[in-house]
C-alpha cells in the first residue's frame, strides 16, 4: 500500500522529517530516519535523508509501514518524569492561545532522535499546557544552544510562524563568548559554507551582522544577527575567522579544547517578528553558567 502527497507551497524549503510530523503523524525521529533509509519514504521516487528540504509540488510517497505500532512502543520509552515537565514549564516566557515562547536550556533537543533522551516535543506533549495536543516547533535551535524558542499550539499558527521564518521576517539576536580578541568591533561576515547531504557537497551563502560588546586579550563577547539560517552558521563563521566559541566540541582548535568545558557559550538572546501589525519581542535571560564565565573572563555583559 502506498500513499502519495504533493507538497503545498507553504511547506517549501521545509525538512522532510518536519513535514511528516506536521502532516502525517507524530512519528519519532528515529522511526522517520529508519524508513527513509529503507526507502519506505521517497521524494520524487528517490531516497533522501531526514535533512532533505522539500519544494513546492514535490511528490512524497509513503509506503506501508506499521508506524502506529512502533509509535505506541516508542511513546512508552519517551514518557518524561513530572519533575522534567515542571522544570521546563518554568522556562516559559510567554504563553498565549497560539504559541509558547521559552528560554530553552542547553543540552535539551527540540525533537527526538537516536541520541536524544529528552526533547521539547515529548515534554510538552505530556504537559497540561498543550492539553494532550501536538506541539509544533516552528524553527531550529541546536541541542547545545540555549535561549529563545517558539512552539506553536496548533497547525494554523505553526504554518504562519514557519512561513515568517522561511521568508526571513523573524529577526534573531545571539550572544556568544569566543576565544581570542576580535580585531573588528563590528561588521558583516559573508561566507560560503559547505556541508554534505545525501553524499553530495552543498555550498551555501551565509551572512551575519556582528558587534563586539566587550573583549580582552583572552576572549570576546559578541552579538550576532544572522541574515541567513544555515546549519551551525554562527559556530562555523567564528571558527573560520579563528575565534571558535567556548564550549564548541565540533568547531575548535586542539589548543583550546581542554579549556572550554562542556557548555556551549552560544545563547539565542532575542527574537522579533510581526503578525497582523502587532510587534512581538522576546528576550531570554543568560544562563548562570554563561554569566559565570563572563565574570571569570572579566567581560562586561551589562552592555547587553
Amino acid at each position: 500500500m502506498k500513499k502519495s502527497y504533493i507538497v503545498d507551497s507553504i511547506y517549501s524549503n521545509m525538512r522532510i522529517d518536519r513535514w511528516i510530523r506536521n502532516n502525517i503523524e507524530k512519528i519519532p525521529q528515529s522511526l522517520i530516519e529508519k524508513n527513509l533509509r529503507n526507502g519506505k519514504i521517497k521524494i520524487n521516487n528517490k531516497k533522501v535523508r531526514s535533512s532533505f528540504k522539500i519544494k513546492s509540488q514535490d511528490k512524497i510517497d509513503i509506503y506501508n509501514f506499521n508506524y502506529k505500532k512502533n509509535l505506541i512502543e516508542t511513546s512508552k520509552k519517551a514518557i518524561q518524569p513530572n519533575s522534567v515537565i515542571k522544570s521546563t514549564e518554568k522556562q516559559i516566557i510567554d504563553n498565549n492561545e497560539d504559541f509558547i515562547v521559552l528560554n530553552k536550556d542547553s543540552g535539551i533537543s527540540v525533537q527526538g532522535g537516536t541520541k536524544s533522551k529528552k526533547n521539547l516535543v515529548d515534554i510538552f506533549s505530556q504537559s497540561k499546557i498543550f492539553g494532550n495536543k501536538k506541539p509544533f516547533p516552528v524553527h531550529r535551535l541546536d541541542k547545545d544552544t540555549s535561549g529563545v524558542f517558539i512552539i506553536a499550539k496548533h497547525r494554523q499558527a505553526a504554518q504562519l510562524l514557519t512561513t515568517l521564518f522561511r521568508l526571513r521576517k523573524v529577526h534573531k539576536t545571539y550572544l556568544a563568548v569566543c576565544h581570542g580578541e576580535l580585531e573588528q568591533n563590528s561588521g558583516t561576515w559573508e561566507n560560503i559554507l559547505e556541508r554534505y547531504e545525501n553524499n553530495k557537497l552543498i555550498s551555501e551563502k551565509a551572512k551575519t551582522v556582528f558587534k563586539v560588546l566587550d573583549k580582552n586579550s583572552i576572549c570576546s563577547l559578541v552579538e550576532m544577527k544572522p541574515i541567513t539560517g544555515r546549519k551551525h552558521q554562527l559556530r562555523k563563521q567564528l571558527f573560520i575567522i579563528g575565534h571558535p566559541i567556548y564550549g564548541d566540541q565540533k568547531y575548535n582548535f586542539k589548543s583550546n579544547i581542554k579549556s572550554i568545558g562542556k557548555k556551549l557559550m552560544l545563547h539565542s538572546y532575542r527574537i522579533k517578528f510581526m503578525i497582523k501589525d502587532k510587534k512581538y519581542t522576546y528576550s531570554a535571560l543568560l544562563p548562570d553558567y554563561f554569566k559565570k564565565l563572563l565574570k571569570i573572563k572579566r567581560l562586561n555583559h551589562l552592555k547587553i
